[in-house]
């Protein structure tokens, strides 16, 4: 899930323009992007598209992961989220402002209830959220991620969301924090959307720390998440070159190549590299 694409629930005259994107996976939002008077006309809109023979079939010409970032649970909008979606085809139903693990659990028990067969991704937006990153990536067996938020974690405390050396430590501590629970980290959205510049800068920062993807807010910035979170042929020669050696070792620990010892760590993260870049490991 190199890049995820935000469209709002309440627009579905881009829905199907989503669909044909390069995104490798569509978040259609209730949540933030939908104003208060409008959150039933969108969830029903959304509910409606998503049983539709015109989503399946665009499903089948383009497949792309279906997220829904429904309204977080402490609000009187999530119980009818979760009646609208329940049994539809998404992926991740996206769990905004949870800053428990006892919350989370109780989030997904009604989503389970409600018939919601999938995973989680849990956005993480708030310093009470962040400071338990653990233990919310190991709340529940369904939780697949955790994404950062940065507007709603940063905005409220008068800090510079711009700022690299900001950005580098939650970005680390959202991504120990993940790690803790073998889960992957989603990098936040970029809302300068003519600069791509610093959209790229940023997604190439998340990449040398271990995320995933990254979410974006316009097309735009499609292309370059996928660039930039993708796997050169350069990576990927590297990664079956480590592998290989690894097989030939027949059993030893740890063993030089290139002037580089290679153990079990490296191991596994070039297994992991062939995993996503669909070669075998």
């Amino acid at each position: 899930m190199r890049s995820k694409l935000f469209v709002p629930g309440s627009r579905p005259d881009l829905f199907d323009k989503a669909m044909a994107s390069q995104a490798d996976a569509l978040s259609f939002d209730l949540e933030d992007a939908v104003a208060p008077t409008r959150k039933q006309e969108a969830r029903n809109t959304l509910a409606y598209w998503l049983a539709s023979p015109g989503f399946a079939a665009a499903q089948a010409l383009h497949p792309k992961k279906i997220i829904v970032r429904v309204n977080a649970a402490d609000t009187p909008y999530f119980a009818a989220d979760l009646d609208a979606l329940g049994g539809l085809p998404i992926d991740l139903l996206n769990l905004p402002k949870v800053e428990s693990a006892t919350a989370l659990c109780e989030a997904a028990a009604q989503a389970i209830a409600a018939g919601f067969q999938n995973e989680f991704l849990i956005t993480v937006e708030t310093p009470r959220a962040l400071a338990c990153a653990a233990e919310l990536a190991a709340a529940h067996p369904r939780v697949a991620g955790l994404q950062l938020g940065l507007a709603d974690l940063f905005e409220p405390l008068g800090i510079d969301r711009y700022q690299p050396e900001t950005l580098r430590a939650v970005m680390l501590s959202l991504r120990l924090g993940a790690g803790c629970a073998g889960k992957y980290a989603m990098d936040a959205a970029y809302a300068r959307v003519r600069d791509a510049d610093g959209f790229r800068a940023e997604a190439q920062l998340a990449r040398s720390l271990g995320f995933l993807g990254k979410s974006c807010v316009h097309p735009s910035q499609i292309a370059i998440a996928n660039e930039v979170f993708g796997f050169s042929a350069e990576e990927v020669a590297e990664a079956e070159r480590i592998v290989s050696a690894s097989r030939e070792q027949d059993g030893v620990g740890a063993f030089l190549l290139d002037g580089k010892m290679i153990d079990a760590p490296f191991v596994q993260r070039a297994r992991d590299v062939l995993l996503a870049a669909g070669r075998a490991a």
